[in-house]
């Protein structure tokens, strides 16, 4: 079927520009000048079906490369199919799940496995990446130079190293190992930079300080800036011997800010990735929300939130990746120590980008490029990501003049709660198209099928 998106605004990160869009099939046809009236298109497009837009803004389908879907061996938490839907409502069209769930995905026959539970069951367009661990590095090897099992370089997105401890216990803390992984040429490697022993020392600190009843604010100095800082460093440091495609995940620091905007200064293939969530929450937000904003690396300082606001609008952060890592309320209703780290987003991403994109200045054009553009282009996601003639017509519509109070009654995750809940955000997504359906009507799914497609990553 036809579509006729007439009279809008899309967003790039080229600007805005007041034009129509034809969706014919699963493609974008044609972007067309807003000075041709609906009369002509219709004309011109028969049997098409037409919506008059009224200046609402159209973004690109968000790719999110850093989730965490929980499944396989946590679907008590989430799924695929819960997780997907939700990320549909907050116009979320593509993701890239990581690899730490039970099994991990460190081989090629948990990638396909992985890969089949998704068929025919995510809502939205889905990749995986593959994990590293302190033995897998032959495994890895042989999937990039021949393809193992059915599984070549084009099955997943990046390879992901855990230089810091988080759920899936896949800690690389061998440096031997690091620096084999670090000299891949064929991959992004994504790396969580929290120096281990930093943090052992933090929590050895608060237990005999506070015993089994340590306070959630505490959780800011246990994972603290100094672990992001050695583990970060360190990163681009090896990143330099070996010329590494680097991607730094979900930075929280605005030292690690001043690392990342220097390696670039240097022609460095650097790359830096932070969460709406540390654009948004600080560490005056511990004592009302608790466990809600304990996450890893830990929600940082008033100033740190200011240094990331100002590294988005300048260009320094390249994508945003939700982090989305849902878990049940009664765990977060636990002590500090067996409370899980995590928190689930993916359905606020874009409010929250825009909502802050009004309060800082932030051009539009830089939430199109962070939300979807770069994340394409550097996991070289086949004809996804843009709005272009001929790319697949992975489209969200917004009305920029509403404001929406987040409610538990409107999210989708399986959990059923988000740290965001009362707030008021900027931007209703009022619909969504998938590979050319229309998939959000109203800011409601329109059915319950499922039409996400497995991406292809050709870099």
């Amino acid at each position: 079927m036809g579509h006729i998106l007439y009279n809008g605004r899309t967003v790039t990160g080229e600007g805005i520009s007041d034009s129509s869009v034809i969706i014919d099939g699963d493609r974008i046809r044609k972007i067309i000048p807003s000075d041709v009236t609906l009369e002509e298109l219709e004309s011109s497009y028969p049997g098409y079906m037409a919506a008059d837009l009224q200046g609402k803004l159209i973004f690109a389908g968000g790719i999110d490369a850093h989730v965490h879907f929980r499944e396989p061996g946590m679907t008590h938490k989430a799924d695929i199919a819960s997780e997907s839907a939700a990320a549909l409502a907050g116009g979320v069209t593509s993701f890239i799940d990581m690899p730490n769930t039970i099994p991990a995905t460190v081989s090629a026959g948990s990638l396909a496995e992985k890969l089949r539970l998704a068929e025919g069951r995510s809502f939205a367009n889905y990749g995986f990446h593959l994990g590293a661990t302190n033995g897998n590095f032959h495994e890895i090897e042989e999937i990039l130079d021949h393809g193992k099992n059915g599984i070549t370089s084009r099955d997943f997105g990046g390879i992901k190293v855990f230089m810091g401890s988080s759920t899936g216990n896949m800690l690389v803390d061998d440096d031997a190992v690091l620096d084999r992984i670090f000299g891949i040429k064929g991959k992004e490697i994504l790396v969580h930079c929290e120096d281990e022993g930093t943090i052992r020392a933090g929590l050895q600190e608060a237990a005999g300080k506070y015993g089994d009843d340590i306070p959630f604010c505490m959780h800011e100095k246990i994972r603290s800036r100094e672990a992001c800082i050695l583990s970060s460093s360190k990163a681009l440091e090896t990143a330099v011997r070996h010329n590494t495609r680097l991607h730094l995940l979900h930075i929280s620091t605005g030292e690690e800010i001043r690392m990342v905007t220097e390696a670039k200064e240097k022609d460095m293939d650097i790359t830096a990735e932070t969460s709406a969530n540390y654009l948004w929450f600080s560490d005056k937000d511990y004592g009302r929300l608790g466990s809600r904003v304990k996450c890893n690396p830990s929600v940082k300082t008033e100033d740190d939130r200011k240094a990331l606001r100002n590294a988005l609008k300048q260009g320094i952060i390249d994508t945003i990746g939700s982090d989305h890592a849902p878990h049940l309320q009664e765990e977060k209703d636990r002590k500090y120590m067996t409370a899980p780290s995590g928190l689930p987003s993916i359905q606020q991403t874009l409010q929250v980008l825009l909502t802050i994109a009004c309060e800082e200045g932030i051009p539009l054009s830089r939430i199109a490029s962070v939300f979807s553009e770069k994340a394409a282009a550097m996991f070289g996601i086949q004809d996804r990501g843009c709005i272009k003639e001929g790319y697949y017509a992975d489209l969200v519509i917004v009305n920029p003049d509403v404001w929406d109070t987040v409610s538990s009654g409107n999210l989708r995750y399986k959990c059923g709660w988000s740290p965001y809940e009362g707030t008021a955000l900027k931007g209703r997504i009022t619909d969504v198209f998938i590979n050319g359906i229309h998939a959000v009507q109203d800011s409601v799914l329109s059915d319950e099928v499922p039409h996400g497609q497995k991406l292809v990553f050709l870099k």
